[in-house]
């Protein structure tokens, strides 16, 4: 699923005027709040002879009562009316309440103060079933992840900021009167803001409000636990509040007395607990990439409670000895022992950011549209009733001589054990988190096109490319939800797959049973994602083999779409059975490439093997043009030569000529650097050179020699006279021609090169030869070792979409026309060919068409060079007799030809000498 932009949110009406107006709401709440804190523990404290810990809980309960009492109402008047039209009542409501602030302010009260705390309670109770019930009127099931993150990375901001604004100002000389007034001006801000919501229509209008808040409380509580998911993520997130309640509450006496620090440490530890649940919030979209799941929610719990026990075992359970004074937060972090407490601190609250955001997002979407604000409510009271509980039992143990560590401690152990029954809850959620993380960590798993797998809907037919054992794990951990993966019944029955049967929802399926289809079809109708390989098993060439036709007529029969997945790099690992193939490596990594969905049509009145056929050959082309648009074609011929060396090994053998000395892909790569910095020598500021070269090993080294140095190869016709090569020269604007002495005695073209030379320079590659020292030979070695980097500075700035090639029409009608290839022209075109035809290392091609011609440099030389099929190349392709014994002899098993060569050697050769051809492939004219 899309990983939403969640910032770009902010912009839009729906959402921002919403965040807007509850950022500034729990900034005052906590402005007012930790102001209160702070005044109790260091002010009233000592000038009234409070205790600040029993104060402090009071505080915190009376907070939370509210919450308690009146969320079964808020819940109901949310769903009862319009909520846009609601929260500007209740943040007009907030102003008043602040004004009430400022007097106890002013009085330094602190039982008016609780009053007002009491107040602002029952202020956010109404507020928080409208919030987050909003959300998902406004928003997109994509965007729920993503704007819950926000509201609740946004609130934890504003508390951050409004804790320490209050914390930090109210012991000043003016702070009472500062706070007092900002409070009061925010919540007229916060009315404004919310004057923006759009208007969010009541989902329940007709609904009978129940006044009885304990009747009306019981029936709401009732009515979400019939919903045994829904009730599981309100209770997860009751715990969660319960902890962070504990947590935030001790903070402060927990810095001041068993840390012996000031209430500038105390805010430190606020501002690191918030900062660090907003980030585990806003990391949410991320690794869910939008999809509405408790996937992370069990490791975060147990990330919680680790973190937790250190934090707590830290700090110790001997109280600090103060008699010298509280310390600042300067000497405070000047001692190395007090940064663990503060990495534990964060650690745990990005623990429990990301905790809680899916929970919240999964409320909202189990939730009926007409009851997810009585839902949250009803989230909002078991909450209250937990952190109410927490409240009321801190400080009984405190009271009973429990130190603040004890407590801390107590929570997180048995946070630890809820936690495990998280992960017995949610198995498959947390199996994927673990394959998720192993794949990334060894293979670096890629995953492109998220949104294409939210495009196909909740049903349809998943094919990919089978390359490794490798690919049904590897789905299972990333595809968002659980399909269901259609495996064969004796597969199914190995020892190593029976433990995975329940975890990963395989469907074993007898091929045998005409009934099999139709489970697979049902699968699909009932609203499912299937999974299926259609090649049937896994791929013994590396490309696509033999496509069925099941997966197309289970999509056509359920009225499914296809989503075709590309799984590339896994064919290289040693779960692949391309041993002695490829060069197998223990962790290439690995891409998974989503496609846009797809979909399958039956003709009308076909029936029967004809219609399986059909859908088994449009498959066959989703799959294929999925194998093509999954390509790298962005990239340069020399860099993908690069890449070919990698992935096939550098001692591979890939070309060879009449000379019969084989050359492999470290030779070409060495020659290259080593010929073309030559050329590069002799022909300065110059953009394309003319090769003038018949097929052979050595103008292959020539022609990426040029690239690896920035020229431009332009491919000299030598069968079309001087005349029309003079004028080639001269349209590609050519000063520099490349030969060899030894092809123009072979080829009699000693008048055409004398022609040629009183135009432009003919470099002879034997000249050449002599030129090369052991300096330039080691040189070349040494930038072969380090061929990318190399590169890059020799080829600076080239790109694909740069011209690769020039070639030339034969001029037979006219004067010869330059055509200019790029990289991406090639690479597309290689591609193209690749994914209908299975080329793999154990093939050889046999090319006699010349390389100056675009069907005999593409599909001949370029083609199976990339894919590390060996070549042999033939100068001439009218040697009838001479071209099918050497097929013989190379034991070649493609071949590219035109029509009229084929039909030539088909009259001359002994049947037998195409005895191991695989493909002919015919092309540059009309087949006859």
């Amino acid at each position: 699923m899309t990983a939403h932009n969640q910032f770009s949110l902010f912009a839009q009406r729906r959402f921002g005027p919403l965040f807007a107006t509850q950022a500034l709401g729990a900034f005052n709440d906590n402005a007012f709040k930790q102001a209160l804190v702070i005044l109790i523990t260091f002010v009233l404290a000592q000038s009234q002879g409070l205790n600040s810990g029993v104060w402090i809980n009071l505080a915190a309960g009376l907070f939370i009562l509210p919450f308690f009492l009146f969320s079964a109402l808020a819940g109901q008047i949310a769903d009862r009316f319009d909520k846009a039209a609601l929260a500007r009542r209740i943040k007009l409501i907030e102003i008043g309440i602040m004004g009430l602030a400022a007097i106890g302010f002013m009085l330094e009260s602190p039982v008016f103060l609780l009053g007002v705390l009491f107040l602002m309670g029952t202020q956010s109770t109404f507020f928080g079933p409208i919030k987050y019930g909003i959300l998902p009127q406004h928003l997109d099931g994509g965007e729920l992840v993503a704007g819950n993150a926000l509201i609740e990375s946004g609130t934890l901001i504003a508390i951050l900021l409004g804790t320490l604004f209050g914390g930090l100002l109210i012991t000043t000389s003016a702070g009472p009167l500062v706070v007092s007034g900002s409070v009061i001006g925010l919540a007229v801000f916060g009315w404004l803001a919310s004057r923006g919501i759009p208007a969010a229509p009541a989902p329940a209008p007709d609904l009978v409000i129940n006044r009885n808040i304990f009747t009306a409380t019981a029936d709401m509580i009732q009515s979400a636990a019939k919903d045994r998911n829904l009730f599981l993520c309100i209770l997860g997130l009751s715990w969660f509040w319960l902890i962070g309640a504990v947590f935030l509450t001790q903070l402060p006496a927990f810095t001041k007395d068993y840390l012996g620090a000031d209430e500038t440490v105390s805010n430190l530890f606020i501002a690191v607990f918030t900062i660090g649940v907003a980030v585990g919030a806003l990391l949410n979209n991320r690794l869910l990439a939008g999809e509405i799941a408790a996937r992370y929610v069990p490791l975060a719990g147990l990330g919680i409670s680790i973190f937790g026990i250190d934090f707590a075992l830290t700090a110790g359970f001997e109280p600090a000895d103060t008699a010298a004074g509280l310390t600042g937060i300067g000497v405070f972090l000047s001692k190395a022992g007090n940064w663990r407490v503060i990495f534990d601190l964060f650690a745990l609250s990005v623990c429990g950011g990301l905790f809680s955001v899916p929970l919240y997002a999964l409320i909202q979407h189990l939730s009926d549209p007409q009851e997810v604000s009585r839902n949250i409510a009803a989230n909002n009271v078991v909450n209250a009733a937990f952190m109410a509980s927490s409240a009321l039992v801190a400080a009984i143990l405190l009271g009973q001589g429990w130190s603040i560590p004890a407590i801390l401690l107590s929570v997180a152990v048995t946070n630890f054990f809820v936690s495990l029954y998280i992960c017995k809850l949610l198995p498959r959620d947390v199996l994927k988190i673990i394959a998720r993380f192993f794949f990334r960590l060894v293979y670096r798993v890629e995953v492109q096109g998220w949104e294409n797998y939210e495009a196909a809907g909740d049903k349809a037919v998943i094919v990919a490319n089978h390359t490794s054992f490798l690919d049904g794990p590897l789905l299972a951990a990333f595809l968002p939800d659980t399909p269901s993966f259609a495996i064969n019944t004796q597969q199914a029955e190995r020892p190593f797959v029976k433990p995975f049967l329940s975890l990963l929802n395989l469907l074993p399926i007898d091929p045998r049973n005409p009934m099999a289809m139709k489970t697979l079809v049902r699968e699909v109708q009932e609203g499912r994602k299937c999974m299926i390989f259609p090649e049937g098993r896994i791929t013994v060439t590396g490309a696509l083999m033999k496509v069925y036709d099941g997966p197309a007529t289970v999509a056509n029969l359920a009225e499914a779409p296809l989503l075709p997945i590309r799984i590339s790099g896994a064919e290289f690992s040693t779960f692949s059975r391309l041993k002695g193939i490829v060069r197998l490596r223990w962790f290439p990594k690995i891409t998974i490439t989503i496609l846009e969905p797809e979909s399958v049509e039956a003709p009308e009145g076909v029936r029967g093997s004809a219609l399986r056929a059909r859908l088994s050959s449009q498959l066959y082309d989703i799959m294929s043009a999925m194998m093509f648009e999954t390509s790298n074609e962005k990239q340069t011929l020399f860099s993908a030569l690069l890449d070919a060396r990698t992935i096939n090994g550098g001692k591979t053998p890939v070309l060879e000529d009449i000379k019969f000395e084989p050359m492999n892909f470290d030779r070409l790569v060495t020659g290259s650097f080593v010929l073309g910095k030559k050329l590069a020598q002799q022909t300065p500021g110059q953009e394309k050179v003319a090769l003038l070269l018949p097929n052979a090993a050595a103008a292959v080294a020539a022609f990426f020699g040029l690239h690896a140095y920035g020229r431009v190869p332009a491919m000299l016709n030598f069968s079309a006279g001087p005349k029309n090569m003079l004028a080639a020269c001269t349209a590609a604007q050519i000063q520099t021609v490349v030969t060899s002495r030894a092809f123009i005695e072979a080829g009699n073209l000693e008048d055409d090169i004398a022609a040629l030379s009183e135009k432009v320079t003919v470099i002879y590659l034997e000249d050449l030869r002599d030129q090369i020292g052991s300096g330039a030979k080691l040189a070349g070695l040494l930038k072969s070792k380090f061929a990318r980097i190399a590169y890059s500075q020799t080829a600076k700035g080239a790109k694909s979409s740069d011209p690769a090639v020039v070639l030339f029409t034969s001029g037979s009608e006219g004067v010869p026309k330059g055509v200019v290839l790029s990289h991406d022209n090639i690479n597309a075109n290689r591609h193209q060919i690749s994914a209908r035809i299975d080329f793999s290392p154990n093939d050889t091609v046999f090319n006699a068409l010349p390389i100056f011609h675009a069907f005999g440099l593409t599909g001949g030389l370029i083609l199976p060079l990339m894919a590390g099929v060996k070549i042999f190349l033939y100068p001439s392709p009218l040697h009838y007799k001479v071209v099918p014994e050497l097929i013989y002899d190379t034991n070649a098993t493609v071949m590219f030809g035109t029509d009229t060569f084929l039909a030539g050697y088909a009259r001359s050769a002994n049947p037998y000498d195409f005895y191991s051809m695989r493909y002919v492939v015919a092309g540059a004219e009309k087949v006859k």
